[in-house]
């Protein structure tokens, strides 16, 4: 996969004739969308020609109508990993402005689509709108196709417990904590990186020494406050832990926090970036008498935790 240039040219190679594309926000890059991205390689396979997604730097809803953009599912970071492994030859990132906004949908096919990717043929989902004020539907898209020379193809929806996947969807289930629909949804697990801070020390005095990460920036979408059973990628490993997401009503006067504890773990990793996948969400945070009685809570949690993985080992060797 090779990323494209800025918005006032392809970055594409003079000697592309011409690409298979398909456009859109793809925030989350989930099943719906990988069905899409699957659906222009094999077509670019079988005309010879490249596939290009082309996407954009941020939501657009955050230029358009910043009081009502959503959180993000994928940081730019985030989505130009997963694309890595898609099959793709070509991903550029358009920086969405006020000016591209303002394009209509034969002026982003015309200037855009055409003149600066040479579609050939171009792929969406089956929900697809684009242009100012998402006029460009699958209707117009025909016309403007038979009208520029290109073809228009539609993927059907993709379903995960008997509703369409979007993004939509999946920000809900994020954000209620239902983080295993979440990953149904998206075909893995919701996860968010950041790098470990110094924190408190509570943890330690209290036996349970936890790393304090720093909150995603960028409008990263986190999921309801809570106790979690976490998978936690670190260096070379990846480790089954416990994250403490939210406020901590035992001490009062401290601030909200987001705290991994990893099992059978007790090395120092301040500083190092943190992977950190949701797969259970196990109970809501709440307050405790004394930190005697929250100590007794997370051994509970802890117990409960090490049932969870050792279950889900179980069915993954079932599975084999």
């Amino acid at each position: 996969m090779t990323e494209s240039a800025g918005p006032m040219e392809s970055g594409l190679p003079p000697d592309v004739d011409g690409t298979v594309v398909t456009v859109g926000s793809f925030d989350g890059v989930h099943r719906g969308h990988m069905a899409v991205l699957r659906e222009i390689t094999r077509r670019a396979d079988q005309r010879g020609l490249d596939s290009v997604l082309v996407t954009f730097d941020r939501h657009p809803l955050t230029v358009v109508r910043p009081e009502e953009a959503p959180g993000m599912l994928t940081t730019p970071d985030e989505k130009k990993e997963i694309l890595s492994q898609s099959g793709l030859d070509y991903v550029a990132f358009l920086p969405f402005t006020r000016t591209l906004s303002q394009y209509g949908p034969e002026e982003f096919v015309d200037h855009v689509l055409c003149g600066r990717f040479r579609v050939a043929e171009l792929v969406i989902g089956y929900d697809h709108g684009f242009g100012h004020g998402r006029e460009g539907d699958i209707d117009l898209l025909r016309r403007l196709g038979r009208r520029f020379g290109f073809a228009v193809d539609v993927v059907p929806a993709v379903g995960v417990d008997g509703a369409p996947v979007s993004s939509t969807g999946i920000r809900r289930s994020v954000a209620a904590g239902e983080v295993e629909k979440a990953a149904r949804e998206l075909g893995r697990p919701y996860s968010f990186r950041g790098p470990v801070v110094t924190g408190l020390g509570r943890g330690r005095d209290l036996g349970f020494p936890t790393a304090n990460i720093k909150a995603p920036e960028g409008g990263k979408l986190l999921p309801k406050q809570g106790i979690y059973a976490v998978r936690a990628s670190l260096r070379t490993e990846i480790r089954s832990g416990l994250l403490h997401l939210g406020p901590r009503p035992t001490f009062a006067g401290s601030p909200p926090s987001i705290e991994l504890y990893i099992l059978d773990f007790d090395q120092d990793i301040y500083g190092e970036r943190v992977r950190v996948d949701f797969l259970k969400r196990l109970r809501d945070v709440r307050p405790f008498g004394t930190a005697g009685e929250l100590i007794e809570q997370m051994k509970r949690d802890r117990e409960m935790a090490r049932r969870y993985f050792a279950r889900s080992a179980e069915l993954a060797s079932e599975d084999d």
